[in-house]
């Protein structure tokens, strides 16, 4: 910010030095183009000079510098003297506070300035055009300040649109750890409901067996810990974070759910690299698919079929549960598969089975890098 501002300093100091320089040079070539005005002298370059460095500081005190630079310059239209460049520096004036004024104060702030350079209009001595001059002296006024005014606007249309696509930006992070953290927790959860289910069930009339179901329990909580950090590590951007989880994890998956009371028959055909987005969409597509089969469907088994081909990797889980859609408000997640998958440019279908039970199938495209 201090070197902005900097900058900004120079860069009007810049400015005001070239358009003085300016100003002293031209105003003596259009002075012999003007017959009747007053010859320049020590007064008119005093006030050239005062109309010009004073654009040094015109966009920390915008008004102030136009009532300086307006004064100047009515003062000089009021000797006689020819328009030259004085009146860059008034268009300048003018112009910065439409741009750095909301539109009731900037137009206050103009309108007094046209008040005010109009006033040589009328005064006979300098053979003032009376009414007529309203007309070329309201021309220095209006084009600077609707140029300033739309410059302005302009801007803040696209500061809008900067802070909304950032808006945009933050919302779709938040969906997305979200979603990661809702297929990380709700897959751990319903695994190790199933298995306390177990547990209390078999806890007095085979305590070996709950026993092994509380293993169990403790197995996949620590598994379900340990991918909850690894996600949060990858939002945070950690360097030494831990992979991100894929389709080659997926037997760990298969073994993770078979503890849990559900039998997963894993078949794989063909094999190839895939982009890390792919990659960790499909198998948390599978992994919800299979999560919601532990907790919806009833079932005894699935069935998880991923099929890698040229330019798409298909990915098919079913299962031999009870069908129907999953009920709602129990976050089925279908909604957030469909998510996934869309935001690849694939798809994925959800739903009953001819012959019984559920099956979600899915196709991700494979963009080559």
């Amino acid at each position: 910010m201090e070197v902005t501002t900097a900058r900004r300093w120079v860069g009007d100091g810049l400015l005001a030095a070239v358009l003085l320089v300016f100003a002293m040079v031209t105003t003596r070539y259009a002075a012999e183009n003007q017959p009747g005005t007053m010859p320049l002298d020590a007064l008119s370059r005093v006030l050239i000079a005062v109309a010009a460095v004073s654009l040094a500081v015109r966009r920390r005190w915008p008004v102030v510098t136009l009532t300086v630079v307006t004064v100047a310059v009515s003062a000089y239209l009021i000797g006689g003297y020819a328009y030259g460049g004085i009146m860059i520096c008034f268009l300048l004036a003018v112009y910065t506070v439409a741009v750095a004024l909301p539109l009731r104060p900037a137009a206050v702030a103009a309108g007094a300035a046209l008040v005010a350079i109009s006033v040589h209009a009328f005064v006979p001595s300098v053979g003032g055009p009376g009414v007529e001059g309203l007309v070329p002296a309201a021309a220095w006024v209006v084009v600077p300040f609707a140029v300033g005014v739309t410059v302005r606007l302009s801007r803040e249309a696209t500061a809008r649109a900067r802070a909304d696509a950032a808006r945009r930006i933050a919302d779709d992070e938040r969906l997305r750890v979200a979603q990661e953290v809702h297929d990380v927790v709700g897959h751990g959860l319903a695994a190790i409901n199933m298995q306390a289910e177990i547990a209390l069930h078999l806890l007095h009339r085979k305590p070996e067996q709950a026993e092994a179901a509380l293993t169990a329990i403790s197995r996949t909580s620590k598994q379900g810990l340990d991918e909850l950090r690894a996600t949060l590590m990858a939002v945070r951007g950690d360097e030494d974070r831990a992979p991100m989880p894929g389709l080659g994890q997926l037997p760990a998956l298969r073994d993770r759910l078979a503890h849990a009371g559900l039998p997963v028959n894993l078949a794989i055909h063909g094999d190839r690299p895939l982009p890390d987005a792919v990659d960790l969409a499909a198998y948390r597509i599978v992994q919800e698919a299979l999560t919601n089969v532990l907790r919806h469907a009833g079932s005894t088994s699935a069935e998880v079929t991923v099929t890698y081909a040229a330019n798409v990797v298909e990915l098919e889980v079913t299962d031999s549960g009870l069908g129907g859609t999953p009920p709602s408000g129990q976050g089925s997640g279908i909604a957030g598969m469909k998510e996934r998958a869309a935001a690849l440019g694939g798809e994925l279908t959800a739903g009953p089975r001819a012959g019984g039970g559920f099956r979600v199938h899915a196709v991700l495209p494979v963009t080559r890098s």
